[in-house]
């Protein structure tokens, strides 16, 4: 089953910008979508993007025009490449994906944590 390692968050003040990366243990290539999500303290996880086997993309909208996510099929790794961060962007980053349409999605990994605070 793949894994998910995911990297690249911190500290950084509203208005700044980081890259989060997913590598994964197996191949994404033939992956039907992959994703990222967050969960906030005492909050639900949410939905923050997908990017679909053709690469077509989907964003929420408290992310739209500021977060963009992509992938590198070549070494297996989903990025997300956050711009204007807010406060409310606060957050564990996960990443997860569904191989098929209709399968469910694969074990959580750890996250990376992801703090916006000047």
């Amino acid at each position: 089953q793949v894994q998910l390692v995911e990297s690249g968050g911190g500290l950084v003040q509203p208005g700044g910008s980081l890259r989060l990366s997913c590598a994964a243990s197996g191949s994404i290539s033939s992956m039907y979508a992959m994703g990222w999500y967050r969960q906030a303290p005492e909050k639900q996880r949410e939905w923050v993007a997908t990017i679909w086997a053709g690469d077509a993309t989907n964003y929420a909208d408290s992310v739209k025009g500021r977060f963009t996510i992509s992938r590198d099929n070549a070494k297996n790794t989903v990025y997300l490449q956050m711009n204007s961060l807010k406060a409310e962007d606060t957050a564990v980053y996960h990443c997860n994906g569904r191989p098929a349409l209709g399968a469910p999605l694969m074990p959580w990994g750890q996250g990376t944590q992801v703090t916006v605070s000047s």
